[in-house]
């Protein structure tokens, strides 16, 4: 057994436990380092899943409020807090207990601590239990993720200013709260905050909100976001943030903030809470990445090749700190590739479409080639669009505030992006990212025939629009 390859992943995110996971598949020896006392990562523990489980109960009450407009009254919801927050602690610790139970069926050596370089071969552990202890290995995978962004001056010393991880604790339900950075974390965490009863207000610098996303999807979201939050505050920045100390009937307490709008005029407000979500950036201090050939890019992310490799050849990087786009999905797919590469196998990672979702309600979601990216780099391409309000099935759910839009080579009829918007988007979306990855036409899409009525039909009748010949939707073919 001396022959094994002896692989330490650094990072027990999606990526890192996937990459160490599938090396003891391939029977390598593995040992996997992170501070949880579990894997799971950030996405686990602090990110994607438990702000998901909150966002399921966001949805359960809209759906309570809007089943009036069906016939059917619910009284007000009773929150209870800490019953809510047990959910969703219950819903982690089930998933990481998991994973850890994983882990040791595929007798990962698991140590809970804090791992730096001291050479392109040795690191030393500082584990939790106090012990710093020297581990060597052949070859190594840094998954040690991100963290969140902030800005200096506007970073008070409150425990009435939240981040994306403080905000999912639910303190309390505050009677309002601003949202700094209309991007898909502070939407979809001011959407928790927002059905639980706070009004919520956000606040962002660029002309729209989700900066970089398809206006053609963003414009139903914002429109359903304008009617549910106090404000949206687009064009506008936060200039200033003080603490106001509870005194008495004159001060109740919250956070002072001034408030730039698109005319340069400035406002105070005040605020019970304030998530600041601006998002989030990779972390490289206290790796020792300096004691390894390991190279950084301009923007602080660690340069790799298309086989996840470093520039030291002992040393792979996977996941948000080896580039965007900084998701789960992407660090998995990565984990596996260079696992792969570390075991002699001919592979490099190179998708045609790496799909991202935007929980808010309604969901957003793409893949491939976005509109505004084919302008950019001057692709030549078609759009078709099926807007939800032509699906039956959509309308059944009263939920006709949707589209599906397909990017298409006008020479090949090649799909190049899928985009959709509205319910269960994200569910849908994996539909499209087969497609492009498979070199599907728009045509595979009009003669794949769909279950009726559903909300996947809508990707087949887009690929109907594009050649004017969707049964629900009249448009006829220029």
């Amino acid at each position: 057994m001396s022959d094994k390859i002896k692989l330490t992943v650094i990072g027990g995110g999606p990526g890192g436990y996937a990459a160490a996971f599938l090396a003891a598949d391939l029977g390598m020896d593995v040992t996997l380092i992170d501070l949880d006392k579990n894997p799971g990562g950030v996405c686990l523990y602090r990110g994607c899943i438990p702000s998901k489980a909150l966002l399921h109960v966001a949805k359960l009450i809209h759906e309570a409020e809007e089943a009036k407009n069906w016939g059917i009254e619910f009284g007000a919801p009773k929150i209870d807090v800490n019953k809510l927050r047990d959910f969703k602690n219950n819903v982690v610790n089930k998933l990481t207990g998991g994973l850890g139970q994983i882990s040791r069926q595929r007798k990962i050596n698991f140590i809970q601590g804090r791992a730096s370089f001291i050479n392109s071969s040795t690191l030393k552990i500082e584990k939790v239990d106090g012990q710093t202890i020297e581990h060597t290995f052949e070859k190594a995978i840094i998954a040690t993720g991100s963290v969140v962004t902030t800005i200096p001056s506007l970073n008070i010393q409150s425990k009435r200013l939240l981040n994306s991880t403080s905000a999912l604790d639910l303190p309390e339900i505050p009677k309002s709260l601003l949202v700094i950075g209309g991007g898909y974390i502070g939407l979809e965490l001011g959407s928790v905050y927002q059905a639980l009863g706070t009004k919520v207000s956000v606040v962002e610098m660029m002309p729209g909100l989700l900066p970089g996303a398809d206006r053609d999807l963003v414009n139903y979201l914002s429109m359903r976001i304008k009617k549910s939050f106090a404000e949206v505050m687009t064009n506008s920045k936060v200039l200033e943030m003080r603490e106001l100390v509870p005194s008495g009937k004159e001060v109740k307490g919250g956070i002072s903030v001034k408030i730039q709008d698109d005319k340069g005029t400035v406002v105070d407000k005040v605020y019970d809470y304030v998530l600041m979500s601006i998002g989030r950036k990779p972390e490289t201090k206290g790796l020792g990445l300096e004691n390894t050939k390991v190279t950084l890019t301009d923007r602080g992310w660690v340069k790799v090749d298309k086989q996840l490799r470093t520039t030291d050849p002992n040393i792979f990087a996977i996941g948000d700190i080896a580039g965007e786009p900084m998701l789960a999905h992407k660090a998995s797919h990565e984990g596996k590739t260079a696992v792969e590469v570390i075991a002699g196998h001919k592979v490099t990672f190179e998708p045609l479409a790496i799909p991202a979702v935007v929980f808010t309600d309604p969901e957003i979601a793409w893949a491939g080639i976005t509109e505004e990216q084919a302008k950019k780099d001057r692709i030549k391409y078609e759009v078709a669009k099926f807007p939800w309000a032509a699906s039956g099935r959509a309308v059944t759910l009263d939920r006709p505030d949707g589209v599906t839009k397909l990017i298409v080579d006008p020479d090949t009829q090649r799909l190049l992006g899928v985009g959709i918007c509205g319910a269960g988007a994200g569910e849908l979306i994996a539909e499209g990212v087969l497609a492009i990855e498979m070199g599907a036409n728009v045509t595979d899409l009009k003669l794949t025939i769909h279950p009726h009525p559903t909300l996947s039909e809508t990707i087949m009748e887009a690929a109907e629009v594009f050649f004017g010949q969707s049964s629900h939707f009249y448009k006829p073919k220029r």
